[in-house]
């Protein structure tokens, strides 16, 4: 039959059938399975044979590298200088101790106190601990991805083949079909919410509001092929409190409610993200702020207390870091939300950056590129902790409960608890950071004056 007809409408005739074989596979096996929740276990399996190629091309590349008299970067996870936390008063005694005779007491200043400084500033320039968080993290095994690994070069035919191969499989196959989810989930979000935000407030509009919104980030996140690992279900955030995770990338968001029902918070933006606000406002009471009313603290405070003072209304998601981390750390929680008095649910998302890197360098990607690079790596792999809930302690203020709340999410996602600024991204240090290492040493010094006297 095929060979009787013209030749352009059997090209027609074939691109048809493969829209619809491709479409009915779409369906049956990623849509369908995301609107129930089901996984067939293709993701996992993808994932396990990943990782054999993976280990076996990095033993090929450290192979190569020996015979070719190569050496073999190997990134440091803790840093390229080895540290003991010690306090200013107890390294500068040290200091005074090898290079002095006097008393290590001694209430006046010593020329030797110099060097203290002197070393914590080249060890800041050589091993920065705040600014390598916002870069991505180096990998030690490489995932045929040329952008996570120094050690990528031509090492040999084979291994070089199977990299180009990769390329063919993330750009002419998943990138596609990636897109194609993506889409469909983000269409039928806008359009499944702006209809159900045409029913009358009550249980049914609830009812459709909540799994219309979990269907569509459910396609979504396979979308990003990811395989995500949720720990503790018992403790997921309930109606009235806050749930406040450490932030890697805007992904955070579907891997989230993906799994459970949230309010949003943010600024309104304008084109498409401004499209899906106004349409998901209609089916949930999202809070949205015009970017006059951001900075405006006690606005923002009075709106987020009135969303949780009603127990019906879902729990608000808010990243208190403000901006995006490379995964290896926490950074400063902003108090804001730890202000209003609220059970807090506190959430550790830790990724896998063996499959590809979430992270979102801001500064150096835009959205676009950024989403780019998510669909054309390999997979998203993650685990997400849900940790009991937390409440403000009567003698606690709003900053020691946010720093106790990110303690335990850094402490259960194996994440290092940093007490700086995620802003220090974009910003230069503020003169208070200076000035408090400035303090430390003239109450040293003070303090050993007034101990002297009272003696």
């Amino acid at each position: 039959m095929f060979l009787l007809l013209p030749f352009d409408s059997l090209v027609a005739n074939l691109l048809g059938i493969s829209l619809t074989v491709l479409f009915t596979l779409l369906l049956v096996f990623i849509i369908v399975p995301a609107i129930f929740g089901v996984s067939f276990g293709i993701r996992r399996l993808y994932m396990k044979t990943l990782l054999k190629i993976f280990q076996w091309a990095t033993l090929r590349i450290e192979r190569g590298a020996k015979e070719k008299n190569h050496p073999v970067y190997k990134p440091y996870a803790n840093g390229i200088i080895a540290k003991e936390p010690m306090s200013l008063e107890e390294e500068i005694k040290e200091i005074r101790r090898s290079g002095s005779s006097k008393t290590l007491d001694a209430p006046e200043f010593e020329l030797s106190d110099i060097f203290y400084f002197c070393r914590k500033g080249i060890e800041t320039i050589m091993d920065d601990e705040v600014t390598k968080r916002f870069s991505a993290e180096e990998l030690e095994s490489w995932n045929l991805l040329s952008r996570t690994n120094y050690n990528f070069q031509y090492i040999s035919l084979r291994l070089t083949v199977l990299w180009g191969l990769g390329v063919l499989i993330r750009y002419c196959f998943l990138l596609p079909l990636r897109i194609a989810l993506a889409f469909t989930g983000v269409s039928l979000l806008v359009i499944g919410t702006s209809v159900v935000g045409l029913l009358p407030n009550g249980w049914c509009k609830e009812f459709l509001s909540k799994h219309v919104h979990l269907m569509c980030y459910r396609i979504c996140v396979r979308a990003l092929t990811a395989i995500i690992t949720y720990h503790d279900q018992e403790n997921r955030p309930r109606n009235g409190g806050i749930c406040v995770a450490n932030h890697t990338s805007p992904i955070d968001v579907i891997i989230l409610a993906s799994d459970g029902y949230y309010a949003m918070v943010g600024q309104i933006h304008g084109g498409l993200m401004g499209v899906i606000q106004r349409a998901v406002v209609k089916a949930c009471p999202h809070v949205w702020f015009e970017r006059s009313e951001v900075k405006d603290r006690h606005l923002v405070a009075k709106r987020l207390t009135e969303h949780v003072q009603d127990k019906s209304k879902l729990p608000i998601l808010i990243f208190p870091e403000g901006t995006c981390i490379n995964n290896t750390s926490v950074m400063m929680f902003k108090k804001g939300s730890f202000e209003i008095g609220a059970t807090v649910y506190p959430v550790a998302i830790k990724y896998d950056p063996q499959f590809g890197d979430a992270f979102w360098n801001s500064s150096k990607y835009g959205m676009v590129t950024y989403l780019l690079r998510m669909m054309t790596s390999w997979a998203i792999v993650c685990s997400v902790w849900y940790l009991p809930p937390m409440t403000r302690q009567p003698d606690e203020d709003a900053v020691q409960f946010a720093n106790r709340v990110k303690s335990a999410i850094a402490r259960q996602g194996g994440l290092v608890d940093l007490l700086w600024d995620g802003g220090l991204k974009r910003e230069k240090v503020k003169d208070a950071f200076k000035e408090e290492q400035q303090k430390l040493y003239s109450k040293m010094i003070a303090g050993s004056h007034e101990d002297r006297s009272r003696s």
